[in-house]
């Protein structure tokens, strides 16, 4: 069944359904956008909620942090985190696979409609315009009819008048035959008229207008299959980020299962020991004696009484409970029990540690770089990593200084380590590798001071080792001379074999065929490296 031929007759009322229908689309597409403003919204406050209570980056490193209790409570906050990302997708393909795909897809229904109900509104007009001809031709032939009747009577009459001329019959005559020949003219029009009238309002009613039903229904029904298939996407799009958001849920349950409070409980231990002993038993102190030796004590100074005796000794026993003023924090950690204070100190000391090696290793390529631009001035100028060489010498007298004093601090904590051991080259003025004693000044003694143990130098990194396989191989565009403790040779167009990468301070590790090995200007060479 169609509207045109069903509702051939209810234009008014296709026209008014079809409207309310692409009305709906409008409504639903701004409940679709309200939704999506609701879903924005409750993703930046569920953000907001994640940023306040997550730790400010300086409290991270707060004694807390290494409880499972805090570290879950902060993934419950990641994951809420990551909700609200879901949330926002939610309202992002909401907005993007129905709002915007609906509004276009409106734009064009109206665009459809409108034409069609262009073309019905032309067929309306051609028809009333050929009504209007056919009235005026049925109108002229009434009338010219009448005319004729009336021009037939008048001849008649004249023609029975005896006082009439033979020549005013004839002319009554001539009169009548010409309106009549008129009327049959007026006649012959309206009946064309009318048979064109009736084909096209047979065009009219069984053609045009229900083609143009006929279109608008389907428009009308293309209309409500998307609106349905945006009614479906408002819950495919929440549905698919539904595994995500439920992994989010699980990993909050999983932050809640991960707490452990006897791990907790020896966190809080670990990191509040004081190191302390018990107090003793309180002394019992005889105060009648005290009262007894007091007049023979005379001489000594004033005799003290019981409540003197029993002050120096009266909160003694309440220690544990008396309110503590905040302490002086110092360098040495010394504001911090034993236990305590032992743990802050070593961290202290690798910390130091790790970052004099850096300075060290910085040190020793800048070396080497000096070396490179002493034999190859066309490299570079030597003179221009002197503030370098300067400022990283400084860096290493200043960490050792640094590094004597945590140890001195370390032993006064009753706790002594593994001797740690730290290249300790530096530069003279003329880039050589000289040992620099601990107060900075040059040694010429290849063993550091027993009580220097930290300082002690590693085994020479150019020592002979066992051979390993080559990596690859480089030929050399420059001629190098290898003066540098380290260095090999090699002349322009020699081939070698890699031993080693450049690891970043511009040299590479070599070999020759005959077995010497040592290390050239990475940027003197072409290497190829072995697949």
């Amino acid at each position: 069944m169609d509207w045109g031929t069903e509702l051939w007759d209810q234009y008014d009322i296709i026209e008014k359904h079809t409207q309310s229908g692409l009305e709906l689309v409008e409504k639903y597409v701004k409940f679709v956008k309200e939704r999506t403003e609701i879903e924005q919204n409750y993703a930046k406050q569920l953000r907001n909620l994640s940023k306040k209570y997550n730790p400010k980056r300086s409290g991270k490193d707060e004694p807390e942090c290494r409880l499972s209790s805090y570290q879950s409570f902060v993934d419950i906050l990641n994951e809420m985190n990551d909700y609200a990302g879901q949330r926002e997708l939610i309202a992002e393909n909401m907005m993007m696979n129905i709002c915007i795909d609906l509004t276009k897809y409106l734009q064009e229904l109206k665009q459809e409609r409108k034409t069609y109900l262009l073309d019905a509104k032309k067929a309306q007009q051609s028809l009333e315009s050929t009504y209007k001809q056919l009235d005026s031709s049925k109108k002229r032939f009434e009338r010219e009819w009448r005319e004729a009747e009336r021009a037939a009577q008048y001849a008649e009459k004249t023609d029975q008048d005896i006082n009439a001329t033979k020549a005013d019959v004839e002319k009554a005559k001539q009169q009548a035959h010409m309106r009549a020949h008129v009327a049959e003219e007026c006649k012959n029009d309206y009946a064309a008229q009318l048979q064109k009238y009736n084909k096209e309002k047979n065009q009219f009613y069984f053609s045009d207008m229900p083609l143009i039903f006929n279109k608008l229904q389907d428009l009308d029904e293309r209309r409500v299959r998307k609106v349905a298939q945006g009614y479906i996407l408002f819950s495919d799009t929440e549905k698919h980020v539904m595994p995500i958001i439920g992994k989010c849920l699980e990993g909050i349950t999983k932050a809640g299962t991960n707490v452990d409070e006897k791990n907790d409980s020896l966190i809080v231990i670990e990191q509040n020991k004081s190191g302390f002993e018990r107090p003793g038993d309180v002394e019992f102190e005889d105060y009648s004696q005290v009262i007894n030796r007091a007049s023979s004590d005379s001489s000594l100074g004033t005799p003290k009484g019981p409540m003197d005796v029993l002050g120096k000794n009266r909160n003694k026993n309440f220690w544990l409970f008396s309110k503590k003023s905040k302490p002086t924090v110092t360098e040495d950690f010394a504001h911090l029990p034993p236990e305590q204070r032992r743990k802050r100190l070593q961290q202290k000391l690798e910390d130091i540690s790790k970052e004099l090696q850096k300075e060290v290793d910085q040190s020793e390529a800048l070396g080497k770089m000096k070396d490179v631009y002493e034999k190859n001035p066309q490299m570079g100028d030597p003179a221009s990593l002197a503030s370098q060489i300067n400022q990283t010498s400084q860096n290493i007298e200043r960490l050792r200084g640094e590094l004597n004093k945590y140890e001195t601090w370390v032993a006064e904590a009753g706790v002594r380590g593994d001797t740690l051991r730290y290249k300790s080259h530096t530069f003279n003025n003329n880039g050589a590798h000289d040992l620099l004693s601990p107060d900075g000044a040059h040694s010429d003694e290849s063993t550091p001071d027993t009580s220097q143990a930290i300082y002690a130098e590693f085994d020479d990194d150019f020592e002979d080792e066992e051979l390993t396989a080559p990596i690859g191989k480089c030929t050399a565009m420059y001629s190098f001379p290898g003066a540098s403790e380290g260095t090999i040779s090699m002349q322009e167009g020699e081939v070698l074999s890699v031993v080693e990468e450049d690891k970043g301070d511009g040299w590479t590790r070599v070999r020759r065929s005959n077995g010497d090995e040592g290390y050239i200007p990475t940027s003197y060479v072409t290497v190829s490296i072995n697949k």
